[in-house]
């Protein structure tokens, strides 16, 4: 496997965990070179702009042969931008945002969200199944960024209320571990709330999902239902929310530090 990354350290690091079975690619280009399958992680679309334009970037090591694995969360449009962008080479792409952060990233439990070449998504299904518990295959690229979006519009808006309960019981006077208690065994039971709740109530808040990231894709999900001409007006007043935590610097923490909004 050829690994790179932005930040040089980061593949170091994986190259000194499996010394026998990783190479760390000098450039863009030559992780494409020497690669059958490609799966990226990237922000946003000016990022895959940056990685994969000019003389070492990803697009001059593609060929007809290959195929790349886009795991990033953008909207439709972008993901058609890049896709135009990759198959202009003669290579194949597939879209396939993933639900889960660093620790299903970590336990191989992640869920992709694939669209686009069904051959490649066949392909890079057993490098799917190792990263992540399932995958959804959705046709047309659009349909994985469109779903995307939704999925972390209601995580975003759900963490939002979440927090705002927490601060409610507390000013109450209740106590917040009561309050996990009754919602960890009832209907509304679930997982984000077991694994966030006990880090908000000490107000902790160890980056899995950056806030600033979340921010983003609240955006993009009301930018979507403006589009299709549907009202999301809880996911507007969360998006309220997060734009408050960046502007207070909260930005780089997890997006549970929303509480503090």
């Amino acid at each position: 496997m050829t690994v790179w990354n932005r930040s040089t350290a980061k593949s170091e690091q994986m190259l000194a965990a499996h010394p026998d079975k990783v190479k760390v690619a000098t450039t863009p280009k030559e992780l494409a070179e020497n690669s059958d399958i490609i799966v990226s992680v990237l922000v946003d679309g000016s990022t895959f702009d940056a990685v994969a334009f000019g003389d070492d970037g990803l697009l001059n090591g593609l060929a007809a042969n290959k195929g790349y694995v886009d795991v990033s969360t953008v909207e439709a449009e972008t993901s058609l931008r890049i896709c135009g962008e990759i198959t202009a080479k003669g290579a194949a792409y597939l879209a396939a945002p993933v639900s889960g952060s660093k620790g299903p990233a970590e336990t191989g439990t992640l869920i992709f969200m694939t669209a686009g070449d069904k051959a490649l998504h066949d392909a890079a299904l057993p490098l799917l199944e190792i990263m992540g518990k399932l995958t959804v295959y959705l046709g047309e690229i659009k349909n994985a960024a469109n779903m995307k979006i939704v999925v972390n519009m209601i995580m975003g808006t759900m963490m939002e209320s979440f927090a705002e309960g927490i601060k409610l019981a507390e000013a109450s006077g209740l106590s917040g571990d009561d309050l996990l208690a009754v919602l960890n065994n009832g209907a509304m039971a679930n997982p984000m709330f077991a694994l966030k709740g006990p880090g908000m109530l000490k107000d902790s808040y160890p980056t899995a999902f950056p806030l600033k990231h979340q921010l983003k894709d609240m955006r993009f999900a009301v930018e979507l239902a403006k589009e299709k001409g549907v009202a999301v007006p809880a996911a507007e007043s969360a998006r309220g929310k997060y734009e408050a935590g960046l502007e207070a610097g909260l930005g780089d923490e997890d997006f549970s530090a929303v509480k503090k909004c």
